[in-house]
């Protein structure tokens, strides 16, 4: 939403339907819904209304079909008080936050329980290659420089 003025719109209709569900709407199907985000589009016709819902699958089933019968009621609301020429549509969307949230903690909580096990398989370790696994230099060629056990052949002796 690069538009300021479609960012405001998404904001100030943010606020309208969060006073709407909290004191105008009186649908016992309504249980505790939160909205997280609105976003509107670039020509201010359609905002799509992102919310969440505490509580079990069917208090969410409950919410969206209050919302849904109350959106006629939400959209005129919405179109008085903001005051633009065209009223935008209102679509709601259950915001898929909290699950994603939950399932990268529960993939948080696996890796920190792999790394312990690692950790513990580690403690009591040895290196397969010895103690120094590093190449060292074994003695000098006759310009001065290091040899290395790789540049001798087998049959070379040193």
């Amino acid at each position: 939403m690069a538009n300021p003025r479609a960012a405001r719109v998404a904001d100030q209709i943010k606020q309208i339907v969060a006073r709407m569900i909290d004191g105008k709407l009186k649908d016992p199907r309504l249980g505790m819904v939160t909205i997280t985000d609105v976003r509107v589009s670039g020509d201010l016709q359609h905002a799509t209304v992102f919310y969440t819902v505490y509580g079990s699958d069917a208090d969410r089933r409950k919410s969206a079909s209050a919302l849904e019968s109350a959106k006629g009621m939400i959209r005129s609301t919405v179109g008085g008080q903001l005051g633009l020429r065209l009223t935008p549509s209102v679509e709601f969307v259950l915001d898929a936050l909290p699950e994603t949230a939950r399932s990268i903690e529960d993939a948080l909580v696996a890796a920190k329980f792999h790394d312990e096990q690692v950790r513990k398989l580690a403690a009591g370790a040895t290196p397969v290659a010895g103690e120094d696994p590093y190449r060292k230099p074994k003695e000098l060629n006759d310009d001065g420089e290091h040899l290395l056990e790789s540049d001798f052949s087998d049959d070379d002796e040193l």
